[in-house]
């Protein structure tokens, strides 16, 4: 099974964690939930620090908070939200721990949790959007839109209009699920990772191959925009997919017929990810797809994480999606996603595959090109991820 059908909180790098030995973990399955949080809340006190020592603490410590989170009650909703926001010192991990940690809690309180025992967090608003209690209040505002809960209720309304005012970078994306997201967290039988050329052509119709499109792909300018490349690999690069990803972007002198705008206008394009194509067996190809298509593979990018990272929870995942799909086509940063979505049926959208190197074939590759309404402007955007190395280190 591909990573990208795992539930979340099931990805590599989860495994691995749970695996890791740590003493203080020792019997801690035999108590209550009473008994974990202050078995944590003594911990605590001694996770201040670097070192090892340190390290296996707060490790224990946050694997408590996750089951806390994920036992139903309302006491167990205040002792996890309590040990990640108030009791878990200040540098007891490194940041990007902190940050997973702290987006795991809140995703577990949302899947297993009533809402009228999350809602009294909500009671107090923030004054500014620094700090774990504010960040955990404003992913759990992020699962909930997810889960199509929370809407009309006063003080979570009130902290996310708040979060708005503040400029939280959650606080942009809208209360509710928009329809181009429907296939988000949803798993299909079947439709998962596309692995092969025949998979590829049994779900998208194949773009045909012009010779039109080659001679416009020999004559596409190549400018540099790093800012923007960083927003549309960032979901492959917060989930922690093996490979640096590929965005590019291509500008073209005069209009392009959309029905060149295929393999053979890509195969004529510098991009690494299609170096050498014809070199090993099987064919590029590409397909015409869908933004809702897009969108979902890049949430799924960051959402369940990649072999040498981890899931980054389903609020940040919708977030870092969306600021790709808005990088590769351009948008200004910050605009409203519903105008996004309307942006987006303008655009034409292929998903690719191709033989070569720089592709792995064996655990996840993602492939798109979009085609702006001017027909002059060209994204392309590829990611690949594989164990072997690690397997090798291993």
């Amino acid at each position: 099974m591909s990573h990208h059908e795992e539930p979340p909180g099931d990805s590599p790098s989860d495994r691995h964690r749970r695996e890791r030995p740590g003493p203080e973990s020792q019997d801690l399955a035999e108590l209550g939930p009473e008994g974990m949080y202050e078995a944590a809340e003594r911990l605590c006190r001694t996770a201040a620090g670097d070192g090892p020592r340190g390290a296996s603490v707060a490790w224990t410590v946050g694997r408590i908070a996750e089951t806390l989170a994920d036992t139903r009650s309302r006491d167990c909703v205040t002792f996890a939200v309590d040990l990640v926001s108030r009791l878990l010192p200040e540098g007891a991990m490194s940041p990007g721990e902190g940050d997973r940690l702290l987006r795991s809690v809140a995703a577990k309180l949302v899947k297993a949790q009533h809402l009228r025992d999350i809602e009294p967090l909500f009671g107090e608003l923030p004054d500014g959007v620094l700090g774990p209690a504010v960040e955990l209040r404003a992913c759990l505002l992020g699962e909930l839109a997810l889960v199509g809960s929370g809407t009309g209720r006063r003080s979570l309304e009130a902290y996310a209009e708040k979060l708005r005012e503040l400029g939280h970078p959650l606080a942009r994306l809208p209360r509710t699920r928009l329809d181009i997201e429907h296939r988000f967290t949803v798993r299909v039988r079947g439709l998962g990772s596309i692995k092969t050329a025949k998979q590829l052509r049994s779900r998208f119709p194949e773009a045909p191959s012009t010779d039109g499109g080659a001679v416009a792909g020999r004559g596409a300018g190549d400018p540099r925009n790093d800012g923007r490349a960083n927003a549309v690999t960032r979901p492959f690069r917060a989930g922690g997919w093996a490979r640096e990803p590929e965005a590019r972007f291509f500008t073209l002198p005069s209009p392009l017929s959309p029905d060149d705008f295929g393999i053979s206008f890509l195969k004529e394009l510098p991009l690494r990810c299609l170096e050498g194509e014809g070199s090993r067996r099987g064919s590029a190809l590409a397909c015409a797809t869908t933004p809702d298509d897009v969108l979902n593979e890049l949430f799924s990018a960051s959402y369940v994480g990649g072999v040498i990272g981890q899931g980054q929870g389903g609020a940040y995942a919708r977030l870092y999606a969306w600021e790709s799909l808005c990088g590769l086509m351009g948008l200004p940063t910050g605009v409203p996603l519903l105008e996004a979505v309307r942006h987006a049926a303008d655009h034409r959208w292929l998903r690719f595959m191709a033989f070569t190197e720089w592709f792995h074939h064996d655990t996840s590759d993602v492939a798109f090109a979009v085609l702006d309404p001017t027909r002059t402007r060209v994204a392309v955007l590829a990611a690949t991820d594989t164990d072997v190395d690690r397997d090798v280190l291993e």
